[in-house]
């Protein structure tokens, strides 16, 4: 996607519908007070919205959700030190400089706009039927309530902006929403979108937000929020919209497969659209790939690679490991310190590397934001935490899928450790795993008892690495952001 920075004006896209599904390719974009008139430049400025979040999943989000977590780690190159910023990330010891998180945070806050926009001119626009109308400002909220989730959760107090900004100078407050604010904000858009929007799968073009992906993310805030008794009503809901499992776990992220009815709201990419194509295997890929993976001609970026602990994470006979984890066998990778554990074997994503549809750095894989399986795994947790009502109904068909026998007569304490389990070996490489140690308290020790393992195994590694002190769980405010607008740093950060 092409990016714009607008203000007081949207990214227009194309409106028309491809095969039904979303169809946000790049075609011009309009500004002025006079275009938002009608409801066909409406539906263009939302496609827009949803055209902005292609972005965001094809940047830097994943090192801040995936990579720095215990997931996946990168392949270092000593010859290559330009990407030393994602490395700081990896190891915690990033400063308030760092590229890749300017980049999120400068990402999340343009589609912020984007859907500000659409919210603050939608009700001056006339429409055939007030049923449209909602739906497409439940789509920007959704979306609103989306990134604001996201940032939150990274940095805690941020600036809370709902209003369309008049100009580059007013886009930012020069105080920041409190974390309880910005959580209002968050669950306000979220209502508001589960009352507009249309309600789940197949009741709607493809990619487009539904009632199902507001719950959704509903849910997770108050999981979040340990609200579970909300949690798990809201969560329940989901189960009555018509989504399954497929029967396939590879399934869900085979282009072949996709949207099926367990999507609940997946990014949409497409390779034979311009500038549609999704690229993360060619960021994820093992650098050392590109002559003997199908699809590679190239070098490959080496980052989110497996780790260790994410592949002895997986029960034996679990199904999910083989379509979630490859491992590259080649004579190539006897320099990389990364191979060693496996073998002399590079491990890299599986869910991401499907070779007929790999090449010419463009894939076809969408990005799932929000599974059926993730919801059924979120209910559980809920449940289980609430103290009522039956958690084994939920996470039992997910285990079942995967291979693995059904559980119960588990004690509380017990099935929380096993649920935590079964969502991260489900969920590995999708963006989930930072947001799971925050929100169960775990991050710190698990990223410190990660760190000892890692170090032992990486000479590379120094002794300042994984040095997780409590104020590193939120990641700093780019220094840039402090500078021009002159709100406070994130406690702990000093450069």
């Amino acid at each position: 996607m092409k990016r714009y920075i607008l203000y007081g004006s949207l990214l227009a896209l194309s409106s028309t519908a491809c095969n039904h599904m979303l169809d946000v390719k790049p075609n011009s974009f309009s500004s002025g007070e006079n275009y938002y008139s009608n409801e066909q430049q409406v539906l263009r400025a939302v496609n827009g919205a949803y055209g902005v979040l292609q972005n965001l999943y094809t940047s830097d989000y994943w090192a801040m959700t995936e990579m720095v977590a215990d997931n996946t780690n990168y392949q270092y190159d000593a010859t290559d030190r330009g990407a030393q910023q994602r490395e700081e990330i990896d190891e915690f010891l990033i400063t308030t400089s760092n590229n890749y998180v300017n980049n999120v945070w400068a990402q999340l806050y343009r589609n912020i706009h984007q859907c500000n926009v659409i919210t603050s001119r939608i009700d001056g626009v006339k429409f055939s039927d007030e049923a449209t109308k909602a739906r497409y400002a439940g789509e920007a909220k959704f979306l609103r309530a989306l990134h604001y989730f996201h940032l939150v959760r990274l940095f805690g107090e941020v600036p809370l902006i709902t209003k369309e900004a008049e100009d580059p100078q007013s886009a930012f407050t020069k105080t920041k929403g409190t974390v309880e604010e910005v959580y209002a904000q968050i669950i306000a858009d979220a209502k508001d979108a589960v009352a507009g929007l249309p309600p789940g799968f197949a009741s709607t073009e493809t990619g487009r937000a539904t009632k199902g992906a507001a719950l959704a993310l509903l849910g997770e805030v108050y999981l979040t929020r340990k609200d579970y008794p909300n949690a798990a009503a809201t969560l329940q809901q989901v189960t009555t919209l018509g989504y399954s499992l497929v029967q396939q776990y590879g399934d869900n992220f085979n282009p072949a497969t996709k949207n099926n009815p367990e999507s609940v709201f997946s990014v949409q990419y497409n390779a034979g659209m311009e500038t549609e194509a999704a690229n993360f295997i060619f960021v994820f890929g093992p650098r050392n790939g590109r002559k003997d993976l199908t699809g590679f001609n190239g070098l490959l970026g080496g980052n989110n690679i497996p780790t260790p602990s994410i592949w002895n994470a997986y029960e034996a006979n679990d199904k999910r490991k083989n379509e979630s984890i490859l491992l590259y066998d080649s004579p190539s990778n006897a320099p990389y310190q990364e191979a060693a554990y496996f073998g002399g074997k590079m491990p890299l994503i599986k869910k991401f590397y499907h070779p007929p549809y790999a090449r010419d750095g463009r894939a076809n894989e969408n990005w799932p934001v929000y599974r059926y399986a993730h919801v059924l795994l979120m209910l559980a947790e809920a449940i289980n935490e609430a103290g009522t009502g039956d958690p084994y109904q939920y996470i039992n068909p997910v285990r079942t899928r995967a291979g693995l026998d059904p559980l119960s007569g588990l004690g509380q304490a017990a099935l929380r450790d096993t649920i935590q389990h079964e969502m991260r070996v489900e969920l590995a490489f999708e963006n989930q795993r930072w947001y799971q140690l925050l929100r169960t308290g775990k991050a710190q020790e698990t990223m410190r008892r990660h760190g000892m393992e890692e170090k032992a195994r990486l000479s590379r590694l120094s002794s300042a690495s994984y040095n997780v002190e409590p104020y590193k769980l939120l990641f700093p405010i780019p220094e840039r952001e402090i500078r021009l607008n002159g709100f406070g740093q994130n406690p702990g950060w000093t450069k």
